[in-house]
């Protein structure tokens, strides 16, 4: 059977059990803020039957498929498809067998709780996933997708998703964001502006992106000047269909503050193609600079991701392309390397800046601190391989006493999982409360104190961060 415990995350001593259970049931049904995602806005567009159990569930998720790969089950047999878009195994049914034959993998992990709750909860399956079982699940599931409770439109509104961002890069013409507005279709589906592929002189592509960003802007993106005020039409384009933030996935948290003069011929550097590693960083570093002070003057938040070692394995890079798994966390270094953008920056209280780590060392030493003093800077939650039940207790843990709870962001589910949303949200929820409960009944926090930055921690911190 699956067992979603009623109490499950709260802390084991009864009496703060008890209170985190009566905080989650203040918060358990608020609508969902959904900030920050990878959630295709075609589902939300074309409003279509999702396929099937196995292209729902496994193909997509990369936090399934990496963990199924890494006990040699290839990635032909789970109908990932290759870079050039070619999928080896496409019967669903027998990738569904495969998974539920390995489901014992994810024991423990987050991805289980997740799983789980979106069978129970969203498929109305009681019992556990296995081999023995794959068929009944696969059959009922297709059965439920099948009707028009279940199409993406439906289990937005069930989900009770209040509103949901989307990331999109500035080559988007937002066509499915078009599509979804003019279908007078009452649910909120915004964009985020994703400007990596014109603003990492090392991705593969970045000269022909760049060409074509200014064909799109309609500037001349071969000068300095011309290429910023792309950014500037792109970044007014993407607030049309509701962007209220930018977001910059780097490899490192560098930043940097040139001079006009100094970034024009940096800039031209990277266009030719001739530059090193390290002007490519640079590069990158000044792009965080220049995005913040946008940012000031068009209102977009700022998000940014470092600390990814992106695509690992160059083997699996060439056979499968991006995003299979083989992102890896790295030290970052956040006290030197945002010194240049905080002393351009860093005291404007009109500017938000969310800064994500994969560095848990850097929590405590470094972020905290830095969002604790300066009035720009906010905490994002726990990211990526850290939206653990485990990961997230740590990083309030670790940012509370230096950065309080107001210099954080709520929460937010980063997934392309679409079912996976309400689970995630749960997840947190019931976190947060178990850390409330213990902070009440440790003596540093009042009980009516708890159930407000319950509130906060679920729902208003995100929409107002994101000025949602």
């Amino acid at each position: 059977m699956i067992t979603l415990r009623e109490n499950r995350l709260f802390p084991l001593e009864q009496s703060a059990s008890s209170l985190a259970a009566a905080l989650f049931a203040e918060v358990k049904d608020l609508p969902i803020v959904s900030p920050h995602g990878h959630t295709d806005p075609r589902w939300y567009a074309e409003n279509k039957q999702f396929p099937d159990p196995a292209q729902l569930f496994v193909t997509p998720d990369h936090y399934v498929f990496r963990m199924l790969f890494s006990q040699g089950i290839a990635m032909e047999k789970l109908g990932v498809p290759t870079r050039e878009g070619h999928r080896v195994e496409t019967d669903g049914r027998k990738i569904w067998r495969l998974f539920a034959e390995n489901y014992h993998l994810f024991r423990g992990t987050p991805s289980r709780m997740w799983l789980d709750h979106s069978f129970e909860q969203v498929f109305g399956l009681s019992k556990r996933l296995s081999a023995n079982t794959a068929d009944n699940h696969y059959d009922h599931i297709s059965d439920c997708l099948a009707n028009p409770e279940f199409l993406p439109r439906a289990l937005f509104e069930r989900f009770n998703i209040e509103v949901i961002a989307t990331t999109d890069n500035p080559l988007d013409d937002l066509h499915w964001h078009r599509m979804i507005r003019d279908s007078g279709w009452k649910g909120r589906v915004v964009t985020t502006y994703r400007p990596d592929c014109v603003v990492d002189p090392e991705h593969a592509c970045f000269t022909k992106n760049v060409e074509k960003f200014g064909e799109i802007a309609g500037t001349d993106t071969t000068s300095w000047k011309g290429y910023l005020e792309a950014h500037f039409v792109r970044r007014a384009y993407f607030k049309e269909f509701g962007a209220t933030s930018s977001d910059h996935g780097h490899p490192t948290a560098r930043t940097e503050n040139l001079s006009q003069a100094e970034a024009a011929s940096l800039y031209a550097k990277v266009l030719e193609g001739d530059c090193t590693s390290d002007d490519a960083d640079a590069f990158r570093g000044q792009m965080l600079t220049e995005m913040a002070r946008m940012s000031l003057e068009d209102g977009l938040v700022m998000q940014i991701h470092p600390g990814s070692r992106r695509n690992h394995s160059d083997t699996m890079m060439r056979q499968y392309g991006p995003d299979k798994g083989f992102d890896i966390p790295k030290p970052t270094n956040y006290v030197e390397a945002l010194k240049p953008l905080l002393e351009a920056v860093g005291l404007e209280p009109e500017l938000t800046i969310i800064l994500f780590t994969l560095d848990e060392t850097a929590l405590a030493r470094e972020l905290a601190p830095l969002a604790g003093v300066y009035p720009c800077l906010k905490l994002g939650p726990a990211w990526w391989f850290y939206d653990s039940a485990e990961g997230m207790r740590r990083f309030r843990e670790l940012t509370t006493e230096t950065a309080g709870f107001y210099n954080t962001v709520g929460f937010n589910d980063d997934t392309r999982a679409f079912c996976s949303i309400p689970a995630r949200h749960d997840v947190a929820r019931r976190v947060d409360c178990a850390y409330l409960a213990t902070l009440v009944r440790t003596g540093r926090l009042d009980e009516e104190e708890a159930f407000e930055v319950a509130h906060d921690l679920a729902h208003r911190l995100a929409k107002q961060a994101y000025r949602l």
